[in-house]
């Protein structure tokens, strides 16, 4: 081989390899972060509001989409509701017991979990509180508008102006306590008794913990940890799924007073149209007449 022939094969070897390295450096980076990247992610859905069948549907939303979405391997509920509809909130707990099927779910109380607000934490996994923070108030209540047809009103049936009775009703909130309280004695294991329970006392976090209406006391960081323990995960990022906060009383077929206390009278149209409400909602409100409870204030 001639000395120019050496020399070209030399340039040439060189070339490759200084090619090597810029390509070597490139690519490794790329593999190192495939390699060293979060296991997946922790998903953490608010539920800062009233239950009505808006916010009820935004987490649902979430929660199917966590269920949906490959790189999510754990959810965390942060929940502070006095509750809210008893309809919506029973869509709450379902899809909370849906998700929990697939998934751990861990609950973190940063406020309040009432009534429905209850009824949605009590399928996960795990509930964690805060010594401040409130759990419980399981029952049901329903306001009745003013029996009677309406003056200057015609109706073609005796039944098509009446809203139920008080019996009726009374059955119906009996029947959703019952599912209510059967629900949290199947999934928590209480010191309370059915009767206790069925009082719908709302307690503090860490009475809660005592009682068994949640497991542990710990902020939302805890709570996370708790569900990336669950699914296996090392290294994790964290995804919020924040919702919106609608007018929490139109929402709920309620109107505000100009007292702003609220009145329980839905709008159809331009027009009031009175019905009855089942509420899983703790505290009290300024209601029409008559309201049925089902072992004292939900």
């Amino acid at each position: 081989m001639s000395d120019g022939s050496r020399s070209r094969l030399g340039r040439l070897v060189i070339v490759g390899a200084v090619v090597g390295l810029l390509v070597g450096a490139a690519v490794v980076p790329t593999v190192w972060d495939r390699t060293s990247g979060p296991d997946g992610s922790v998903a953490v859905i608010e539920l800062h509001s009233t239950i009505t069948s808006d916010t009820a549907s935004t987490v649902i939303d979430n929660l199917r989409e966590a269920r949906q979405n490959d790189s999510i391997e754990a959810v965390v509920l942060d929940i502070d509701s006095p509750g809210g509809a008893a309809a919506a909130s029973e869509q709450l707990y379902l899809a909370v017991k849906r998700t929990q099927q697939v998934m751990p779910v861990v609950t973190s109380v940063t406020g309040m979990a009432a009534s429905g607000g209850y009824y949605t934490a009590v399928a996960s996994d795990e509930i964690y509180v805060t010594p401040a923070s409130s759990v419980g108030s399981v029952g049901v209540r329903a306001t009745i508008p003013t029996p009677g047809v309406p003056a200057g009103e015609i109706v073609t049936g005796p039944d098509k102006g009446a809203t139920s009775t008080q019996t009726e009703v009374r059955q119906r909130v009996e029947a959703l306590r019952r599912a209510f309280v059967g629900s949290v004695l199947a999934e928590r294991n209480l010191t309370l008794s059915e009767s206790e329970l069925s009082y719908a006392k709302l307690y503090s976090g860490a009475r809660g913990v005592q009682l068994g209406l949640a497991d542990s006391v710990g902020g939302i960081d805890t709570a996370i940890s708790a569900a990336a323990s669950r699914a296996g995960l090392s290294d994790y990022r964290v995804v919020r799924m924040e919702s919106p906060t609608p007018n929490v009383l139109s929402q709920l077929g309620l109107s505000a007073d100009a007292d702003g206390t609220a009145s329980a009278s839905a709008t159809f149209g331009n027009q009031g149209v009175e019905t009855v409400h089942y509420l899983m909602l703790h505290g009290s409100i300024a209601g029409p007449k008559t309201e049925v409870i089902a072992n004292a204030s939900a």
